[in-house]
């Protein structure tokens, strides 16, 4: 894998996987500290260390599914 791009992966009912050099912002528009080369990203908006994944998304049961049609 080249270093020169960082790639994204969505998992499945899960967060977005970050590896390699990224800069994270948080609200206020400041760099985050991330001491880590590969980063998980809530996706579900319930963890409590968010933008970071704590594996709530375990608890709630997210879904990246698509709502059935009607």
């Amino acid at each position: 894998m080249s270093e020169r791009f960082a790639r994204v992966t969505a998992c499945p009912d899960g967060p977005l996987i970050v590896r390699g050099d990224v800069e994270i912002l948080g609200e206020d528009g400041q760099p985050l500290r991330n001491p880590r080369h590969t980063v998980a990203l809530c996706r579900c908006g319930a963890s409590a260390i968010k933008p970071w994944c704590d594996g709530t998304h375990k608890l709630t049961r997210f879904s990246t599914a698509p709502p059935p049609s009607e």
